[in-house]
């Protein structure tokens, strides 16, 4: 059934007098960390306010898997008496959500999908385990597309999440659930992991921000693989400052994972200067391309044009191997699924499948039932890609081909100091539109895959809207361990717009 849409509203100013607790839900973690901070509300109140919050407003958009009530309500507790101490840090007692991919010690991890549908793990995830000792809520875990595979939450075994700019709109995949509940103000803020721009295109599509960071800046121990030289976990948040206070807490080097980066972690919010001015933005020729909607190039070529007026100087960049990313991406993050998702049997946890006699018939019906068919298209072309007799023809290939792609970016950036491109081709298209037809699915991601491919640091942030009211994405790209470049030049935009401030009026 059609909904009408939801208008758009701004967000109250940063000078705000203080309000109602009913309404402090829409304040950004700087914002609502001052009054934390001089005792103006309690940590309790606050995630009282947003859980009623969600439920007012998630039976329309479905962003949660598991609402955890009583865990958040007994974390803010433990958060207001640190508060009362006078030990306070950036994330105490700011509720937050968490994408159903990343393990959570006594709350149910599913992925969206059957096959783990009652796992429950018994650790945190790294990223999980440091927002806890920061005493930060954790309000529940929010939907994905199964195992992560998928550009609009379709993909879930449990339910389909809808975007707050429009309810009959995709939230972007695969955090949709992510970037949904912080479009809604149904957290402060939320992490997300991105294999080929599911953080990013999902902030894109919801009008937030969504930072993919550098590869092994941020721990992925906890975080259930998909394809693991390409995962990142990032935050999704209201704007750039909240984004670098997330870095901030879950940015570090992790013993528990080998590929975590052993460097020293700046602050980023020193970061936060309004200031690009010298500055050379690339603009690669191969991301403006035909079939572009005309809204969105026309928003993004705004953008640049403000960036321009705020200093910057544009140039005219190459990365020509752009055009094989999609194949190569397909080819990589397929070959590590199907290793991946090996483990899934129905032996050692998860779901199992009834009514076997023999164990290589209980194997197939168990990952016959328990994945969907996204994941089982992806677990079969990865097996194939890796089979002897195609390995090199494919996979090897894939690997060479993305060397050269990481040579693209290396090479561009001895030019500029940051890429522009817009974060996705489209805005959110409509539910069911792409569903019976995977590859321009996968075309969704076109902008965002080669950043994964290349290990490099981006950030997407609202530029603007299309004539429906849905939010479109500007991407911000870096050097690698450069993310403060992109913040600064994130920053910059944001000062001199107001495009962050919009969010939807849910009823």
């Amino acid at each position: 059934m059609r909904r009408i849409r939801p208008r758009v509203a701004s967000a109250y100013p940063r000078s705000f007098k203080p309000f109602g607790m009913k309404e402090v839900y829409r304040l950004t973690i700087h914002e609502l960390h001052e009054r934390l901070r001089r005792k103006e509300v309690s940590s309790q109140e606050v995630t009282d306010a947003l859980l009623g919050r969600i439920r007012d407003v998630d039976p329309q958009i479905k962003a949660y898997l598991r609402v955890a009530k009583q865990e958040a309500m007994e974390q803010a507790r433990e958060a207001d008496n640190r508060i009362a101490t006078g030990n306070i840090a950036a994330l105490t007692g700011i509720p937050l959500a968490i994408k159903d991919n990343m393990c959570t010690q006594g709350i149910t991890t599913t992925c969206a999908s059957k096959i783990l549908e009652n796992f429950i793990p018994p650790y945190d995830a790294t990223v999980v385990k440091r927002i806890k000792e920061q005493r930060g809520v954790i309000l529940g875990k929010t939907n994905l597309d199964e195992f992560a595979m998928g550009s609009s939450t379709e993909n879930s075994r449990f339910m389909i999440t809808r975007n707050p700019w429009d309810l009959d709109a995709i939230p972007g995949g695969s955090s949709g659930g992510s970037a949904a509940a912080v479009a809604a103000d149904a957290c402060i803020a939320a992490l997300g992991s991105d294999t080929g721009g599911s953080i990013r295109q999902p902030a894109a599509c919801c009008g937030v921000v969504g930072m993919k960071p550098t590869y092994g800046r941020i721990s992925r121990y906890g975080l259930v693989a998909f394809g693991s030289s390409l995962d990142q976990i990032g935050p999704i948040t209201k704007d750039v400052e909240d984004c670098a206070i997330m870095l901030n807490v879950i940015a570090g080097p992790d013993p528990l994972d080998s590929t975590s980066r052993d460097l020293p972690i700046p602050d980023f919010r020193k970061a936060l200067v309004a200031d690009i001015k010298g500055w050379v933005v690339g603009v690669p020729k191969e991301f403006f391309v035909e079939g572009m909607d005309p809204e969105v190039e026309e928003q993004v070529g705004a953008a640049i044009r403000t960036l321009e007026g705020l200093g910057a100087s544009v140039k005219e960049i190459t990365l020509p191997h752009t055009g094989y990313a999609v194949a190569t991406y397909y080819v990589i993050c397929t070959a590590e699924a199907s290793s991946n998702l090996a483990r899934y049997d129905g032996v050692k946890y998860g779901f199992r499948a009834s009514g076997s006699k023999e164990l290589m018939e209980m194997y197939q019906e168990t990952r016959s039932q328990g994945f969907g068919q996204e994941v089982k298209r992806r677990i079969m072309l990865g097996t194939y890609v890796l089979s002897s007799g195609y390995y090199d023809a494919y996979y090897r290939k894939a690997a060479q081909v993305r060397t050269l792609i990481k040579a693209d970016f290396e090479a561009a950036f001895q030019g500029c100091d940051v890429i522009v491109t817009p974060t996705a081709p489209t805005p959110a298209f409509r539910l069911g539109e792409k569903v019976q037809d995977p590859l321009q699915m996968y075309l969704s991601d076109i902008f965002t895959i080669s950043v994964n491919l290349a290990g490099v640091p981006a950030i997407s942030i609202p530029c603007g809207f299309s004539k429906k009211g849905l939010p479109i994405g500007l991407q911000l790209i870096g050097r690698a361990c450069e993310e403060e470049k992109i913040i600064q030049a994130a920053y910059t935009f944001e000062q001199n717009t107001d495009y962050h401030t919009k969010r939807p009026h849910l009823t």
